[in-house]
């Protein structure tokens, strides 16, 4: 047996209470949790910081921002990007990350499609080599009006990293891409003539018709029987989420209206919205505000997306600015998603669980985190 750690003066945010006392860790996990002071000989004192569970990202393309840190600029060295990567995910009290890979892109030269090999065999090589802070899994975002796609995805079918699928369609003119002008501002294409654009379009359009319902059923075939968490992205329709249910996913990712994230919560679907939508106080796709579905009762988690310091920010800010109690705003990323991704042994601090624990300072209303521990070894 390990030895014993006790941290000790701390505010200590289980699922359902804060405790002001004491949390004991051995072999990895939370031992022992008591209220109160302790006389525990060497015990290390937080001085009154908030002590929460480790987050959990689910959907997260930080990594390839590394891969590809500019438009074009393909990283030498993939073990080197993830490790960035990784430092960047465990400082912002990260310790279980879903890294999220686009699976086709329709451009046949894309820097994603060059990627996909590389970053699953860094994150493999990574943790094999027991070189990363964070516990990394993968999680494969499916674009399904790409004919490559199910192609791209056959190799991974058996792969254990990968503990998540999303279907998604980005074809423009529905889901995220309603608005045809955020599209075009968000791939830079404002400098596209009318004609050319429309042509795009009517490509991306036709794809769709063509692709994306057998690919669906293809890789709805593939990944069905290993029982993976499905998730369906950009719900916009009440006909999404019933198409959604239909097929047994689980998990709406992103919707972009009320009324689909109405309909995912009345067919039992968990609803999981972006950090930074709650942070900025809006999308930037022009989608619904995630601060207006958690005040209707319809989110259930968020993702940090494309930022990962959003992750906590969001959660303080619920608690902080929106009247959250601190256990429901930090279960929105930690617990709700172990459920939701079927994570039993964290995403809550309990006795028998996983010591993945952050020490967190409040200055004003900005969360500084000031140590993260994972299985209960200090990572940062």
């Amino acid at each position: 047996m390990s030895a014993e750690t006790v941290l000790a003066n701390a505010r200590i945010v289980l699922r359902d209470d804060v405790v002001d006392g004491s949390l004991v860790v051995a072999d990895g996990v939370v031992r022992a949790i008591d209220g109160g002071p302790t006389s525990a000989p060497g015990a290390q004192d937080l001085g009154g910081a908030l002590l929460i569970p480790g987050l959990i990202e689910m959907h997260t393309d930080n990594m390839e921002k590394h891969m590809v840190p500019r438009p074009g600029v393909l990283w030498p060295s993939p073990v080197a990007a993830i490790l960035a990567h990784d430092l960047q995910i465990a400082g912002a009290g990260i310790t279980t990350v879903y890294d999220a890979i686009t699976i086709g892109e329709y451009h046949e030269n894309s820097l994603r499609r060059r990627i996909l090999d590389d970053s699953v065999a860094a994150v493999t090589a990574a943790r094999d080599g027991d070189l990363l802070r964070a516990d990394h899994l993968i999680h494969l975002r499916c674009e399904l009006g790409d004919p490559a796609v199910v192609d791209m995805c056959t190799p991974y079918v058996d792969n254990p990293l990968v503990g998540l699928v999303s279907l998604m369609d980005h074809t423009p003119g529905q889901r995220q891409w309603r608005d045809i002008s955020k599209m075009v501002q968000y791939n830079k294409l404002e400098g596209w003539s009318a004609e050319r654009l429309q042509a795009y379009i009517d490509e991306r359009v036709e794809r769709q018709g063509i692709h994306a319902r057998p690919n669906r059923e293809r890789i709805l075939a593939m990944f069905g029987p290993r029982g993976l968490p499905l998730a369906s992205h950009d719900d916009t329709l009440i006909e999404h989420v019933d198409e959604a249910v239909a097929d047994g996913v689980l998990i709406s990712e992103f919707p972009t209206t009320e009324d689909a994230a109405a309909a995912a919560r009345a067919k039992g679907m968990a609803i999981v919205m972006g950090a930074p939508n709650v942070v900025r106080g809006g999308s930037h796709s022009g989608n619904v505000s995630a601060l207006d579905l958690a005040a209707a009762g319809l989110l259930d988690g968020l993702s940090s997306d494309y930022v990962p310091a959003s992750l906590l920010q969001s959660a303080i800010q619920l608690h902080e600015r929106h009247d959250t109690p601190l256990p429901d705003a930090i279960g929105y990323v930690t617990a709700n998603i172990a459920d939701m991704l079927g994570l039993a042994d964290r995403g809550e601090i309990a006795v028998g669980r996983r010591a993945d624990l952050v020490q967190v300072d409040l200055v004003g209303s900005v969360p500084v985190i000031r140590s993260v521990w994972r299985q209960g070894r200090r990572v940062c």
